[in-house]
């Protein structure tokens, strides 16, 4: 039996688990509303297991773990900022938006929601909220299927271009298949194996270093840099990490996730449950990276491929660390977090496609069995779309995730949370955010990417290239480009997107609202009725 044996089997079977889980969830789909949501009837422990695996990506075993190895401690801002936010949209978000969206027409979708919220009959907020969806879903799915892919490329020596393939067929076929069921019922699966493999994995890790003390000794000799809770970038760069948590109160994919519950009554025990899951992984994913930098300083022969992409910190720790069957089970929680978040934002995809563009605007009469269909279908050609994205082999995990995050959290955030607790807020006040938010978050980002390119040209010439030809000449090196950019530009430019996108959101939807009429007598009953019934309830 050749090495490779126990992980083609342990991936083998793991698959065909998730794949028999989609067609059992096909069975109880009947319609489209099971397909989307599952019929409003997820129990409190798979609301947290699948609100969380949905939630932590490939990022998680890889991008986090990654970015703890390269930079080091000050890197754990990111994790303390995620607890932060994770907790409040529990607390806040989850319970009040479950009660809304049951009063607004039942609404499947956030663009749904939006569109009964604030009685928006040219539905403007719909065809806009389901374009973000669609824009930074394609960069998220992204992410995803370049996770999947470096796990084959690096576990079984296959070419990328070829990996892509592998890493996301599995998770197209039982989302295709099974709809909302099946995704939330591997989620659960997939977050019990994601929790096992980050408790196991830091503290061999950490014996293997010889324990606590010693793990730290050889980190400050291999960099002591690493052992520093402010890094490079100073405040900026801890405001910017903790920003991360900013982002949960805009990703439709979790936010589904509390539109599910069976109601609003599951949610506190949920909110318990998950949690509880997401600190001891996200304390997990670091110890892998920081310990990691110990271990491998030791062990440097088998370095090279995790100093070439730190991202492959926790693959290369497993094949090292556990015999090739623990192995296969570890490296499948790797499959396990990339699937879980894949499939939701395929599906949140397809329902803005089916929902909000088929049915809202070519089939209004359109049955159940066809929009299922045609849900199906979209669920595969966003996969092609994103998997397009994923061919390029320098994209890195979590630089794809942290824009999708800021883009949803910028876009999406300040309208939902405004929404849920001002009678005031009008359509045109969400339409501003909406906007703003997005575009923000665009053109800061561009700015941060060319800075960057710049700073990598270094003594080069700067030219900018379409097709071949010179579309911008700007006589100048990337050296002298750079240090013509004012420093305050420079710094502010640092800044992790999402912040001046949430605070520009805010503001442009106060303003507007304000600057507007009041939202409809209907709309201020409904949303009086809504706090009622949530105060009942605890809220």
């Amino acid at each position: 039996m050749t090495a490779s044996t126990p992980l083609i089997v342990t991936f083998a079977v793991y698959l065909l688990a998730t794949v028999a889980i989609g067609f059992v969830a096909w069975r109880s789909t009947r319609t489209f509303d099971d397909y989307i949501l599952g019929g409003r009837s997820l129990g409190s422990y798979v609301t947290a297991m699948s609100a969380g695996a949905s939630d932590m990506s490939g990022w998680l075993l890889m991008g986090l773990p990654g970015a703890l190895y390269a930079g080091g401690a000050s890197k754990a801002w990111i994790a303390f900022g995620l607890i932060i936010g994770a907790w409040a949209n529990w607390r806040y978000v989850a319970g009040p938006l479950r009660v809304y969206t049951e009063r607004t027409r039942n609404a499947l979708t956030l663009p749904d929601y939006f569109t009964h919220r604030f009685a928006d009959d040219k539905r403007i907020l719909r065809v806009l909220s389901a374009l973000v969806i669609l824009v930074f879903f394609a960069v998220y799915c992204s992410s995803g299927i370049v996770a999947g892919a470096r796990l084959f490329e690096s576990v079984f020596d296959v070419p990328y271009a070829q990996a892509i393939w592998y890493g996301a067929a599995a998770t197209i076929l039982y989302t295709l298949i099974g709809g909302f069921l099946a995704v939330s019922w591997t989620d659960t699966v997939q977050a019990t194996l994601m929790i096992f493999a980050l408790i196991l994995t830091p503290v061999m890790v950490i014996v293997g270093n010889g324990g606590l003390d010693p793990s730290l000794e050889v980190i400050r000799q291999v960099d002591p840099a690493r052992l520093q809770w402010v890094g490079a970038g100073g405040v900026i760069a801890i405001v910017s990490a903790m920003a991360w948590g900013l982002g949960y109160v805009g990703q439709p994919h979790i936010l589904a996730r509390f539109m599910a519950a069976d109601s609003v009554a599951t949610i506190p025990h949920a909110r318990r449950i998950g949690m509880t899951w997401m600190i001891l992984c996200l304390f997990g994913a670091m110890s892998v990276g920081f310990f990691g930098i110990a271990w491998f300083g030791t062990h440097p022969e088998v370095a090279g491929p995790v100093n070439a992409n730190s991202e492959r910190v926790f693959i290369v720790l497993a094949e090292q660390l556990f015999n090739p069957w623990v192995a296969g089970v570890l490296l499948s929680a790797i499959l396990a977090a990339v699937m879980s978040t894949l499939s939701c934002q395929l599906l949140v995809c397809s329902s803005a496609l089916t929902e909000d563009f088929y049915r809202g605007f070519i089939r209004k009469q359109a049955g159940h069995r066809e929009l299922v269909w045609v849900g199906r279908t979209m669920v595969l050609l966003v996969a092609l779309i994103a998997i397009a994205i994923a061919t390029n082999p320098d994209s890195r995990v979590l630089g794809l995730v942290s824009y999708a995050w800021a883009g949803f959290g910028a876009a999406f955030g300040p309208v939902v949370v405004l929404s849920l607790i001002w009678k005031r807020m009008t359509r045109n006040g969400a339409l501003a955010g909406m906007l703003s938010g997005a575009s923000v978050v665009v053109l800061w980002k561009t700015g941060s990417n060319i800075l960057e390119a710049w700073q990598v040209a270094g003594d080069e010439m700067v030219v900018w290239t379409l097709a071949g030809h010179t579309v911008i000449d700007w006589g100048m090196t990337g050296n002298q480009l750079y240090a013509s950019v004012p420093e305050t530009l420079r710094q502010a430019l640092a800044l992790y997107e999402i912040v001046p996108g949430f605070i520009v959101a805010v503001a442009a939807i106060v303003i507007v609202s304000l600057l507007g009429k009041a939202p409809p007598h209907e709309v201020q009953v409904t949303h009086e009725q809504v706090r009622l019934s949530l105060r009942e309830n605890g809220y």
